[in-house]
C-alpha cells in the first residue's frame, strides 16, 4: 500500500462530470481487520481521531473511549495544547503511553494498525480526509454536515463505494434520543398523516462570508494546516480558539467552512425530512428562493411526487399530510389529530430499525461489512439537501436539479457546486 503522502492528486473545479459508483452491499473483511486476522465481535476496533475541538472531544469522551469495543490508537491536532492534553487524557484514561499524536493526519493515515478513523474536524476539511482515508482503506466515521459543496457530496460517495468502506455520518438522531425520531419516520412512511404535502424545518439561517479582521496568534497553532484548502486569511480566535475550550466556535456561521447554522442542524432535521419521505439515494428536483428578496427564512425543494421541503418553522422537523401534522424534534413528539400517534403500526406498515447506539452501529457493521444507518449516500445526501437550500438563498431564481447526475439545469447555480481550492490541498484522486 502506498503512503499518503505519495498518492496523486487531482484538481476538481465547478461542474466536474466524474461519475459515482452504484451503490452496493460492502463485502469482505476490513482493510485492518485483513491483516491482522481479527475477525471476533469481542477484538477491538483500533481507530484514530483526527480534530480534537469540543465535537472531537464530545466523541471521545461520550463515544469512543467508554465503549469496549474501540480502542483510541492516535490523534491529529492542529493545536498543540490539544493535541498534548487529548493525548495525555487517552493515555491515562487506559494507563498507558500508547496514543500516538500527530499534526499531519496523513501520518495518522499511515498507520498500518488503525482498523478506521473518526474525523471531527471543521466542516471544510471533511472531503480530502474522506478520501484520504478510503484510499489508506481505513472505515470511517464522519461528523455532520458531511461535505462543503456538492460536488464534494458526489466524490466522497463515489470513494467510499471504489475501496468497500464501512461509513457512518454523524447523524445521530436515526439511532438515539430515545428513538422519537424513528417512530416519526415510521408514522409518516405508514401513511398515518395520509399523503404528505409539505415538511417544514427549523433551523437558522444561511451562512455569510467570513470578514474578521486579523489577530496576534500566540505560537503553538498550525494556521495554515486548519485552514487548508480554502482561501488564506489573518487569523481570528473566533475560527480556531486557542487550546481546550468549552464552547463551539463560530466558524459555523461563514460560508468559507460551513454551510452555516442552515447545515449545522440543518444537517440533523434535513435528514430526518428525508428518512421520514423514504428520499434516501435521491433528492429533490427543484429548487425555489423565498418570495422576498433578502429574506433569511423561506426557501423551498421540490421533489418529483410535489412534496414540498421548507426552511422555516418550529424547532426541528414538521410534517403536514392531508390527514394531520406530525412535529418532532430532540424531546418533543406531537401531531394533530394527537391519537396519530397512538395508533399501532400493523401488518404492511412501515417499521425502521432501532440501534443501541450511533457508535455500536458503526461498530457492528465494520465486522459484518454491512451498511450502517448513516452511509455515506445518507450522509453527503442530507449535506446537499443544506446545500441546496443555500444555493436557494445564493442564486436568488427557481432552477431544476438533477438528483442522479448532481447537476442544475442553470449555469449560475453550476458555478456553485464547488470551489477552487488553495494549491497542496485539492481533492485527491481515489
Amino acid at each position: 500500500m502506498s503512503h499518503p503522502h505519495d498518492l496523486t492528486r487531482r484538481r476538481f473545479v465547478a461542474g466536474s462530470a466524474a461519475a459515482v459508483a452504484a451503490p452496493m452491499m460492502l463485502t469482505g473483511k476490513p482493510w485492518a481487520y485483513a491483516q491482522t486476522g481479527k475477525t471476533a465481535v469481542n477484538e477491538k476496533i483500533r481507530i484514530g481521531v483526527i480534530g480534537t475541538g469540543i465535537r472531537g472531544r464530545n466523541m471521545l469522551r461520550g463515544y469512543f473511549l467508554r465503549n469496549e469495543r474501540f480502542h483510541v490508537g492516535a490523534i491529529c491536532e492542529v493545536d498543540t495544547t490539544r493535541r498534548e492534553h487529548y493525548q495525555q487524557f487517552i493515555n491515562e484514561h487506559y494507563g498507558s503511553t500508547d496514543c500516538a499524536a500527530y499534526v499531519d493526519f496523513h501520518d495518522l493515515l499511515g498507520r498500518d494498525d488503525l482498523d478506521a478513523v473518526v474525523i471531527a474536524t471543521p466542516d471544510h476539511w471533511h472531503a480530502n480526509m474522506i478520501i484520504h482515508a478510503c484510499n489508506a482503506g481505513k472505515d470511517i466515521y464522519c461528523e455532520k454536515p458531511l461535505t462543503l459543496t456538492l460536488h464534494e457530496g458526489k466524490q466522497v460517495i463515489a470513494a467510499v463505494r471504489k475501496h468497500n468502506i464501512v461509513f457512518q455520518t454523524g447523524s445521530q438522531q436515526r439511532t438515539e434520543f430515545g428513538h422519537n425520531f424513528v417512530r416519526a419516520c415510521e408514522v409518516v412512511r405508514s401513511g398515518k398523516l395520509g399523503r404528505v404535502v409539505s415538511v417544514n424545518v427549523g433551523v437558522r439561517e444561511a451562512p455569510v462570508w467570513c470578514e474578521l479582521p486579523g489577530e496576534d496568534m500566540e505560537p503553538g497553532l498550525d494556521w495554515d494546516r486548519w485552514q487548508g484548502p480554502v482561501a488564506a486569511r489573518a487569523y481570528h480566535s473566533d475560527l480556531s480558539p486557542r487550546g481546550v475550550h468549552n464552547h463551539y466556535p463560530t466558524w459555523r456561521a461563514y460560508r468559507d467552512y460551513c454551510g452555516g447554522y442552515l447545515a449545522d442542524m440543518g444537517a440533523h432535521h434535513f435528514d430526518i425530512a428525508q428518512w421520514g419521505l423514504g428520499k434516501d439515494g435521491t433528492g429533490p428536483v427543484r429548487i425555489i428562493p423565498p418570495r422576498d428578496a433578502g429574506a433569511k427564512y423561506g426557501a423551498e425543494l421540490v421533489y418529483e411526487d410535489g412534496v414540498r421541503l421548507i426552511h422555516g418553522g418550529p424547532s426541528g422537523t414538521t410534517f403536514t399530510g392531508d390527514r394531520g401534522l406530525l412535529a418532532v424534534d430532540r424531546g418533543r413528539i406531537n401531531s394533530v389529530p394527537e391519537d396519530i400517534l397512538n395508533q399501532p403500526l400493523g401488518e404492511g406498515d412501515v417499521t425502521l430499525p432501532r440501534h443501541a447506539g450511533h457508535a455500536d452501529n458503526w461498530a457492528d457493521c465494520i465486522l459484518s461489512r454491512g451498511k450502517p444507518v448513516c452511509d455515506v449516500e445518507v450522509g453527503a445526501g442530507s449535506a446537499a439537501i443544506c446545500q441546496l437550500m443555500n444555493i436557494a438563498y445564493w442564486v436568488g431564481k427557481e432552477v431544476g436539479w438533477d438528483p442522479e447526475n448532481w447537476r442544475f439545469d442553470d449555469d449560475d447555480a453550476n458555478q456553485l457546486l464547488d470551489y477552487e481550492r488553495r494549491e497542496g490541498y485539492e481533492l485527491p484522486a481515489f
